[in-house]
C-alpha cells in the first residue's frame, strides 16, 4: 500500500494536509521521527500530549497498514472515526462488531485499503484473525495504553503477554523479521517502563519520555470527615464547570449524580450497570457538549476527547497514582487552567481494599468495555492461577498504599506525582497545589471573581450584590432593563445566585470591591481591583467563600478518622 502523503512531502506538511496543525506539541515531534524512524520505540507521554499522534502521522506517511492494540472499544471506536472523517481509510475489529461487519474489515485489510487497523489484544487468541494477519503487510506494530502489559502496571491486562508472539508473526513491508514495534503509555513508572521493554521484547528501543508535568492543572487535597460532608461541598466544586467526578462504586456515581441534579447542576451517571442505550446517551451527551458533568466509575472518558474539561473531583480514594494521574490528565487538555481535586476520607480505603479481595464483577463486552475489567482498578484475569491472583492483590494493595501517601503528604502536591514517575523536573513550591498555596483560589475561581468585578463595573457601580448576582447569573425578570441587557448579563448562568453572592462576600473581604456606607449598600471596584479586573494585578490572593475557604484549615487541624496513628512523612512510604 502507497503512502497517501505525497512522496516529497515533509513531515510537517503531512502533519497540516491531514490532522490541521501547522506545528507539533511538546514531544511529538520527536516520537514521530522515532516511529519513522524503523526503530523500536517506548513513548511515554502525559495524557493530553497527543500522544495517538505518534503513530498516527508515520501511519499516512508509511506505506502498508499500522496494527494499533487497543484496550477499549469506545477508544478504538472514537480514534477510528475522526481518522475517516480526515480521509485516513481506518477500522477496528472488536466484539461488538457483527461477524458480517467483521469480515468486511478483514476483506478491506486484506486488499490493502486500510491505513490503520485496530484491534484489542483479546484478537490474537482468533484464529480467523491470525490468518488475516499473517497475510498483511504490516508498517509498525502499535501497543497503545502499553502500561496494561506490566505486572506493574494499573491496569494490567494477561491479553497483554500475547503481544510479543503476535508482533513477532507479522510480515514486515521490508521483510524483516518482524515489523518495528513502538509501546505508548501515559503512566509509567521507571519499574514499569524495564517491565514493558522485557515483556514485549522491544530491541534496543528509543525510550522517549516526556515531561509528566500537566501545569495547567491546579491540584488539591480535601480531608473530609464523613459522606455528607462530600455531598455538601461537591455542587461547589463542580457547578459551572464542564467537570468529571470519578467514584469507586456505581452507588456512589448515582448519588454523587442526584446531589448534583438536587442542586441545580446539569449532571448525569455513568457506570457498567446502565443499559447500554443509557451509557451511550450519557457518553455521546458528554462528548456533544450538552452534559456538563458525569459521574463515572473509573473506565469514563478513556474513549472521550473532551478538551474543555476544567474541573475533575475523586469522590473517593482512586486506587493508585497512576490511576489518579490518568483520570486527572482528562482535565485542561486545551491549555486552559483546570483544577483536579481530590475528596479525601480515610474511611473510602476499605472500598478500595474490597474492590482488590473482593469477588470480580466482570464487565459484558456489550458495554463496549473488555472483559476482565471491574468497577476497581486492575481486576485480575478469571483465568489466573491462585498464586498469580495472590500477587496482583498484593501489587495493588502496595500501589493503593502509595496513593494514600500522596493524600496524606504535607510536602507539594505536584512535585509528588512527578517524582513518583520518576521525572526530575519537579520544583518545589510549584504554586499550584493546595499545599503549595493554601489559601489560594483556582483559575476557574479567579476568572469568576473577574467576571463579578466586570460585572459591578458594567452595572454602573449602582447596585447591590443581589442585582448583581441575579444579572450574572441571567435572572433577569426583575432587573431594571440597563441592568438586564449588559454585555456581563448571563456571564456566570452556570452558577446559582447565592453562590454568586458568596464570592461577591469574598470579593469584598479582599478589598477589591467597596460596599457604599448607606442603606443601599451598593458595590464598587476599588483600585486594586481594577488591576485584576483588567488583568495589571497577575498574583490574585484571596480567599474562597464557605467551606472551600476551609480546605487549608482542614489540612492543618484535621486529620480523617484513625489517620493520627498512621500518619507519617510521605518520603518514608515510596
Amino acid at each position: 500500500m502507497a503512502p497517501i502523503c505525497a512522496a516529497n512531502a515533509d513531515v510537517l506538511t503531512c502533519l497540516h494536509i491531514h490532522f490541521g496543525h501547522r506545528s507539533f506539541r511538546p514531544g511529538q515531534g520527536r516520537v514521530v521521527a522515532a516511529v519513522l524512524s524503523g526503530r523500536d520505540v517506548l513513548a511515554v507521554m502525559p495524557t493530553g500530549s497527543g500522544k495517538s499522534l505518534g503513530y498516527q502521522l508515520p501511519a499516512v506517511i508509511l506505506p502498508g497498514t499500522t496494527l494499533v492494540v487497543s484496550p477499549l472499544i469506545s477508544l478504538m471506536k472514537d480514534q477510528v472515526d475522526e481518522l475517516n472523517r480526515r480521509g485516513i481509510p481506518s477500522a477496528a475489529v472488536h466484539s461488538m462488531l457483527s461477524n458480517e461487519a467483521r469480515y468486511e474489515v478483514f476483506d478491506a485489510a486484506r486488499a490493502g485499503k486500510l491505513r490503520l487497523l485496530y484491534v484489542a489484544p483479546e484478537r490474537f487468541a482468533s484464529d480467523d484473525f491470525l490468518r488475516v494477519l499473517h497475510a498483511l503487510a504490516i508498517a509498525r506494530f502499535i501497543i497503545d495504553e502499553a502500561h496494561c502489559v506490566s505486572q506493574w502496571g494499573h491496569d494490567f491486562r494477561p491479553d497483554y503477554r500475547r503481544l510479543r508472539a503476535a508482533a513477532a508473526s507479522c510480515r514486515a513491508i521490508d521483510g524483516a523479521a518482524r515489523p518495528p514495534i513502538a509501546a505508548f503509555t501515559a503512566t509509567a513508572t521507571p519499574e514499569v517502563r524495564k517491565d514493558i521493554v522485557a515483556m514485549v521484547g522491544l530491541d534496543e528501543p528509543e525510550v522517549l519520555v516526556a515531561g509528566f508535568d500537566r501545569p495547567n492543572i491546579h491540584l488539591r487535597v480535601v480531608p473530609v470527615g464523613d459522606e455528607m460532608e462530600k455531598h455538601e461541598l461537591l455542587p461547589q466544586l463542580v457547578s459551572g464547570r464542564r467537570a468529571l467526578v470519578y467514584a469507586a462504586t456505581r452507588r456512589s456515581t448515582e448519588a454523587a449524580s442526584a446531589t448534583l441534579a438536587a442542586a441545580g447542576v446539569q449532571a448525569a451517571a455513568y457506570h457498567a450497570g446502565l443499559k447500554d442505550e443509557e451509557r451511550t446517551r450519557v457518553q455521546d451527551a458528554f462528548a456533544a457538549g450538552s452534559l456538563r458533568v458525569v459521574c463515572a466509575t473509573n473506565a469514563f472518558g478513556m474513549g472521550i476527547d473532551r478538551p474543555d474539561v476544567d474541573a475533575v473531583v475523586h469522590f473517593a480514594i482512586p486506587g493508585s497514582v497512576e490511576a489518579y494521574y490518568q483520570e486527572i490528565g482528562r482535565a485542561g487538555r486545551d491549555g486552559r487552567p483546570a483544577t483536579a481535586t481530590l475528596l479525601w476520607d480515610y474511611a473510602d480505603v476499605a472500598t478500595r481494599q474490597f474492590l482488590i479481595d473482593g469477588p470480580r464483577r466482570e464487565r459484558p463486552a456489550r458495554a463496549g468495555l473488555p472483559r476482565g475489567r471491574a468497577d476497581g482498578p486492575g481486576a485480575p484475569d478469571p483465568a489466573m492461577d491462585a498464586v498469580e491472583v495472590a500477587r496482583r492483590k498484593d501489587i495493588e494493595h502496595r500501589k493503593l498504599q502509595r496513593m494514600i501517601g500522596y493524600a496524606e503528604t504535607g510536602h507539594c502536591l505536584r512535585a509528588t506525582i512527578l517524582h513518583y514517575f520518576g521525572d526530575t523536573t519537579a520544583r518545589e513550591p510549584c504554586r499550584a497545589c493546595g499545599t503549595c498555596e493554601p489559601q489560594g483560589i483556582d483559575a476557574y475561581e479567579r476568572e469568576l471573581v473577574r467576571k463579578i468585578l466586570s460585572g459591578v463595573a458594567r452595572g454602573g457601580e449602582r447596585y447591590g450584590r443581589r442585582k448583581i448576582a441575579a444579572m450574572l447569573a441571567g435572572e433577569t425578570s426583575d432587573l431594571p432593563p440597563n441592568l438586564a441587557g449588559l454585555s456581563t448579563t448571563g456571564l456566570l448562568r452556570h452558577e446559582q445566585p447565592d453562590t454568586i453572592e458568596r464570592w461577591i462576600d469574598a470579593t469584598v473581604s479582599a478589598g477589591l470591591l467597596a460596599v457604599s456606607g448607606d442603606k443601599y449598600r451598593t458595590l464598587s471596584v476599588t483600585t486594586r481591583g481594577r488591576d485584576v479586573m483588567t488583568g495589571r494585578a497577575g498574583d490574585l490572593r484571596m480567599s474562597a467563600p464557605a467551606r472551600v475557604a476551609a480546605f487549608s484549615t482542614w489540612r492543618r487541624v484535621r486529620s480523617p478518622r484513625g489517620l493520627a496513628h498512621r500518619h507519617r512523612p510521605f518520603s518514608n512510604r515510596w
